[in-house]
């Protein structure tokens, strides 16, 4: 039945980064990033769950772990296809994967509003999705394999199109299990411990797109399969890693679906918390696409949409294709996505950190001080892929140096990713009305992502007719390399975006809050 929706304070999610993939591209870590808002707002003290709250904030935690599980393997897959030397003309059609967290604003008011009151306001939409999710998971863990090489077949090419479909439709079913999960997470926890609701979000979901991502990734590949996990069984080397995506797929199908089952009959829908503000409305499905309708009309707005829209062109070739680069040039995915690793302590404290320089009325400068830099790292992370060839010590093998030097560039790039962002949702929650702070801070977290989103899309779809090969009969070389075109461009562009945006910004943030609100 139709009830009425209480607004959720929803997160960002582009690339806290979750431990993933050195260099995944932006796209696939949106949803990661959207939890990232909650290591600036601190945790509340560790006796405070114990008051009655432990099994639920634990729940909560194992609900979002199986929500990053579908969004690591999406993360994973272009780095894999890249191994079987996919164009980037289907890479970019397979980053429209990423899309679903990134328009997920356009069913989040329906599922917020409609559900069956016998089954539960948040388990209505929980229940089937993650079960939809589980029966995905275990009929295509029979086929993936023939989708990915035809059954080992020699020159067999990825069906890109059917690996689009059924990914962006677990990425979809992730999105709408999202929605479920932040609304049930303000009334599972009592009012006091409401606050672990984000830290649930932020550790259940990097422990998800880690072992979805990085530990699909390890035990995937061969070489780490043959060098570290067969010699601990005495098992003999194989040409195939100890799992392969059919297994891990077949696996999480039944996690998935034992865990929906124990949901649905042992927990009890009850609203112990209701956390939201009093001065936040309450608004129908109706209600809430009229204000965004409304929001949307603000000449503040309006501009912002333009900001967000094109603010990270200038970064996509970086973010979209250096990555995929570093693979096609012969470095392990495997170790890529295990560099990522120890970069998961400085990734939680970068945020405190930054947030202390965004505390100011004018948060979005420090941005603006960041734009540059980080501009200026793709630059030198071009250069870093430039290199890695003569750098190779044998076939996929480079020295101990070379991943240092890899792990000190994205660690440094990091820091300028973070500045950007924290700074980004300090304007956010600045601006917002709070009357109607929910839908606000989706509306803009969801144009956020479109303005990463797209750009990606683009750079991976125009490298394919920008690459230019000469070929003969020992093989083909490559003379015109897309990437570092696109990278050009794209600092290019990013350069005359910050000739023009600064002015924009500045004036943005000389408007008093009041400017921004819809509900006077």
């Amino acid at each position: 039945m139709p009830g009425k929706a209480v607004q959720r304070r929803s997160t960002p999610k582009e690339p806290r980064t979750e431990v993933k993939s050195l260099f995944a591209s932006e796209s696939a870590e949106l949803a990661e990033l959207e939890s990232g808002e909650s290591s600036m707002k601190g945790q509340q003290q560790a006796d405070e769950m114990g008051r009655g709250d432990g099994a639920n904030i634990a729940l909560l935690m194992f609900l979002y772990l199986l929500q990053g599980i579908p969004l690591g393997l999406a993360g994973s897959l272009p780095l894999i296809l890249q191994d079987r030397h996919v164009s980037y003309q289907d890479q970019a059609m397979f980053s429209f994967v990423f899309w679903p967290f990134s328009l997920k604003l356009i069913w989040a008011p329906i599922v917020d509003s409609v559900f069956w009151s016998k089954m539960g306001r948040r388990k209505s939409w929980l229940v089937p999705i993650q079960y939809l999710i589980g029966f995905f998971l275990l009929y295509y863990s029979f086929h993936i394999q023939e989708m990915m090489d035809g059954g080992h077949r020699p020159n067999f090419k990825p069906d890109i199109v059917t690996l689009t479909i059924v990914f962006f439709m677990l990425t979809l079913l992730a999105s709408i299990q999202d929605i479920a999960v932040d609304g049930w997470a303000l009334t599972m926890l009592s009012r006091h411990n409401v606050g672990w609701a984000s830290t649930c979000n932020a550790v259940g979901q990097t422990a998800g797109f880690f072992l979805g991502n990085a530990v699909f990734m390890a035990l995937e590949s061969k070489d780490f399969s043959n060098s570290y996990m067969r010699p601990m069984f005495n098992l003999p080397p194989q040409n195939y890693g100890i799992v392969t995506l059919s297994d891990f797929m077949f696996f999480w199908s039944i996690v998935f679906m034992v865990a929906t089952s124990l949901v649905w009959l042992l927990k009890k829908e009850t609203n112990q918390s209701i956390h939201h503000s009093e001065n936040e409305l309450e608004l129908n499905v109706v209600d809430t696409y009229k204000v965004l309708w409304k929001i949307l009309k603000l000449s503040n707005v309006k501009h912002m949409v333009a900001v967000l829209l094109t603010i990270k062109i200038g970064f996509a070739a970086t973010d979209a294709m250096t990555g995929l680069e570093l693979i096609e040039r012969g470095v392990p995915k495997d170790k890529l996505a295990l560099l990522a690793v120890p970069m998961a302590p400085i990734e939680i404290i970068l945020p405190l950190v930054i947030s202390k320089f965004t505390a100011g009325p004018r948060p979005f400068s420090v941005f603006m001080r960041a734009y540059l830099p980080r501009l200026f790292m793709g630059v030198v992370m071009a250069f870093v892929v430039h290199i890695t060839p003569q750098l190779k010590s044998g076939e996929h093998e480079f020295p101990l140096y070379y991943y240092l030097m890899i792990f000190l560039v994205y660690a440094i790039h990091r820091v300028f990713l973070y500045s950007c962002f924290v700074a980004q949702m300090a304007f956010f929650a600045r601006i917002s009305d709070p009357a109607v702070g929910g839908t606000y801070m989706t509306l803009l977290n969801t144009l956020t992502n479109l303005g990463g989103n797209w750009p990606s899309t683009s750079v991976l779809w125009l490298a394919e007719y920008l690459n230019y090969r000469s070929c003969d009969a020992s093989g083909c070389v490559v003379v015109v390399d897309a990437y570092y075109i696109l990278t050009g461009v794209c600092t290019l562009i990013g350069v005359g975006w910050l000739l023009w945006g600064r002015k924009v910004v500045n004036k943005l943030q000389d408007h008093p809050p009041a400017d921004w609100k819809v509900i006077l």
